[in-house]
């Protein structure tokens, strides 16, 4: 394989690159009546609170405040977590079709949309811990993690911390780098330089040129790109250092329950490859699709997921019947 074409899967898997109050104390692995175990009726659909997606907070025991919105009812709970420099209104499109049946919980990870900014730490482990600090209080005896881009880096740390009420991860246009060697440490820095040095300007070369096909919406291609590009330079360049730094070899074998994925054609998803640190991954491949295919592409990409959910609702109920 050469420089190159490892260069783009690890750009298109990372952002996927640049794509991309309730209090607990409880550990990933301690149940609670709110936690909401197997024994638990309080996620009884009858007796649910159908949300109506008006801003919440969580609060971490590091004082970061991330805001979440919580929509619908139903089991299991669907949490979206968005990707490099965007914030949780980038999953809009699945809203009315996922609440119609789940509990949907949109996520703003801490340095983006309204969550605080004041940490120091952009690690893909504090990501997942803002993710599962929502989680866990969440009266649903299931969850589901959909992470796009970065997102979906995210759900593999978040998924441990959060416990067992974790029955399966879709990823959106992401993990397509699993099982290629990690970045050096010069090649990332070489990757992350420009935006150190220049970030509205590189964010914005590198999603108009880099996260679309040619022939998508240019007005719709602006629009993210400048988005992106009002990110905060600090948190946005040691996110993406952190997140081409990921090692995937330390957090997949925490990782027990399906893996699936919904990506575009932009660079390809090795499926073998994956497998053989993912056993069990699956993709479906949207063609002529870009980065955000779930915006692009919403009357394609919806179905598909709810087909995943359904799979692993299906295998999750599978495994408890075998015991």
């Amino acid at each position: 394989m050469t420089p190159g074409r490892l260069l783009i899967l690890i750009a298109c898997s990372a952002l996927t690159v640049v794509g991309c109050s309730r209090n607990t104390e409880r550990s990933a692995t301690e149940p609670s009546t709110s936690a909401g175990t197997p024994n638990s009726t309080a996620a009884d659909a009858s007796t649910e609170v159908v949300h109506d997606g008006a801003p919440e907070v969580a609060t971490e025991p590091d004082g970061m405040h991330i805001e979440y919105r919580e929509y619908g009812k139903g089991d299991p709970a669907i949490v979206l977590i968005h990707g490099w420099a965007t914030d949780l209104n980038y999953w809009n499109s699945q809203l009315d079709p996922l609440k119609a049946k789940y509990t949907v919980v949109a996520v703003d990870l801490a340095g983006h949309g309204a969550s605080t900014k004041n940490r120091t730490d952009w690690s893909m482990a504090n990501y997942g811990e803002d993710v599962a600090t929502v989680a866990r209080p969440l009266s649903n005896r299931q969850i589901i993690l959909v992470g796009h881009s970065m997102g979906a880096t995210v759900a593999l740390e978040a998924a441990p911390r959060i416990g067992a009420r974790v029955i399966g991860i879709i990823a959106v246009d992401a993990l397509k780098s699993i099982g290629l060697p990690t970045a050096t440490p010069a090649e990332i820095e070489r990757r992350v330089a420009p935006f150190r040095s220049d970030f509205i300007g590189s964010v914005r070369k590198y999603v108009t040129e880099s996260l679309f096909e040619k022939s998508a919406d240019p007005v719709f291609v602006q629009k993210v790109a400048y988005d992106m590009s009002l990110e905060s330079p600090e948190v946005g360049v040691a996110s993406l250092q952190a997140l081409l730094s990921m090692d995937f070899a330390t957090v997949l074998p925490q990782i027990h329950v399906p893996v699936l994925a919904i990506n575009s054609d932009l660079g390809p998803t090795d499926e073998a490859r994956i497998r053989k640190s993912l056993p069990g991954f699956k993709a479906d491949i949207i063609p002529h699709t870009g980065h955000f295919l779930m915006m692009e592409v919403p009357a394609q990409f919806n179905p598909i997921l709810l087909r995943d959910i359904d799979s692993i609702v299906e295998s999750a109920k599978q495994k408890r019947a075998s015991g």
